[in-house]
């Protein structure tokens, strides 16, 4: 699995440079951060509406659709996404009500 996310972060991350009007990527990098996060929102949605409907095909592709623009907001911030996995990696095997216990109060 982490081969694939690798494979798309490296892809993600040589093409934020590259002409707007051949890449996505760049496009949407373009248009900035607020663009970005925004995107991750819809895509946060059309997953939840995709499993509130029992659509699992339509789930499958949001959930992609939701990875790629999470990777594009953490490329923009110059987040590896190494650091989300190990990030789980040190959660696993901790409750998560310990876990969410254990965060400094705001």
């Amino acid at each position: 699995m982490r081969a694939t996310l690798q494979t798309l972060e490296q892809t993600i991350r040589q093409r934020r440079s590259a002409d707007p009007s051949a890449s996505y990527v760049a496009k949407l990098a373009a248009r900035g951060r607020a663009k970005i996060a925004q995107k991750v929102g819809e895509e946060a949605v059309e997953a939840v509406i995709a499993a509130m409907a029992d659509d699992r095909q339509d789930l499958i592709g949001e959930s992609a659709d939701l990875i790629f623009h999470l990777m594009m907001l953490l490329a923009d911030l110059d987040v590896p996404f190494d650091a989300v996995l190990d990030e789980l990696d040190r959660r696993e095997g901790v409750s998560g009500i310990a876990e969410k216990a254990a965060r400094p109060q705001d």
